[in-house]
């Protein structure tokens, strides 16, 4: 999402990051290029036009309404604006707000006392495994079900973005009910269950490849013989929590089934490497080298759809 200098917003939207990153390499060129008198203009038009908390709000009205006026409208401006009672009626009311914003209970809060329910979607994979009493989110293994009864002959299926409004409004539901029902017509566009299913993986705080492990994946993945990549990657994978595990597991088994299906649905092992690699496993700070792990994080996915049953199968297998 873009916002520009004079208040317009610009929304674009791609779940293929090389294309993401393309298109953000583009604008800052474009930055950069201004001249630096517009840059410093700019920059503090942004300042202004940036959203404020409510009380940052609250304590620039006094910096604001002291801003120099036209000559003509001074004496209105003044009786009406600075008069003695109008300035303690207004300190009064700034007094009141502040103390209300400051006492507003906290999210947490609020979620014990059940006026707020726990969030599906941002929450941390093994919160929303312990809030449901499993080790696989119910959403994803109610997405995965819908995708394979009605979805897996579809032409490019998690490739092709679904109606984002309608994903928006998926999302919403998933967080405010207990129970879905993905066959209800609403939810007829399988784009949209699979867009829903994308945007929970891309929105987990730690993605389903826990940072601490994607050095590691990076670097089995590097390896050169097969046989010695494979055993690595599938060490890595046994030592991962068990949610991470069991979901990642029923991820891939379902995904496989997709890629089964390639002369249908056009949807490759590398396709579906290119679509996931980014939303499953990222560096938890981003460096100067981010198209050189996007490369390596395609090839982890596309290895492990590969070999499958070697990775995830037990040891005699």
């Amino acid at each position: 999402q873009i916002t520009t200098v004079s208040g317009n917003e610009f929304l674009l939207q791609s779940d293929i990051d090389f294309l993401i990153l393309d298109w953000f390499h583009a604008i800052k060129n474009a930055i950069d290029r201004l001249p630096k008198e517009q840059r410093i203009t700019s920059r503090n038009l942004e300042f202004k036009l940036r959203r404020s908390s409510s009380i940052e709000l609250l304590n620039s009205l006094d910096t604001e309404s002291k801003e120099p006026k036209p000559e003509h409208r001074k004496s209105l401006i003044f009786r009406l604006n600075y008069s003695t009672s109008d300035t303690n009626d207004r300190n009064r009311v700034k007094s009141r707000l502040k103390k209300f914003i400051s006492r507003r209970p906290s999210l947490k809060s609020l979620q014990e006392k059940g006026l707020i329910k726990d969030q599906i979607f941002g929450s941390h994979l093994h919160l929303v495994c312990e809030h449901e009493k499993s080790t696989v989110p119910q959403f994803v293994r109610l997405c995965i079900k819908a995708v394979e009864r009605r979805g897996l002959d579809v032409d490019g299926i998690y490739r092709v973005s679904g109606n984002l409004a309608t994903i928006q409004k998926l999302r919403f539901v998933v967080n405010q009910e207990e129970k879905l029902n993905l066959d209800d017509s609403q939810w007829e566009d399988i784009h949209v269950v699979t867009g829903a299913l994308k945007m929970f993986f891309r929105e987990l705080p730690e993605p389903l490849f826990p940072y601490c492990f994607f050095e590691q994946f990076v670097e089995a993945i590097k390896i050169q013989d097969n046989t010695t990549r494979i055993k690595s990657i599938r060490s890595l994978v046994k030592k991962l929590p068990r949610p991470n595990y069991d979901t990642m597991k029923i991820l891939f088994e379902h995904l496989k089934k997709i890629a089964a299906k390639e002369s249908v649905n056009l949807m490759s092992t590398q396709s579906l490497g290119i679509v996931f690699g980014p939303t499953l496993l990222r560096p938890e700070k981003e460096t100067g080298n981010m198209a050189v792990h996007m490369l390596y994080q395609n090839q982890i996915v596309e290895l492990m759809l590969s070999e499958y049953s070697k990775i995830f199968g037990s040891e005699e297998d």
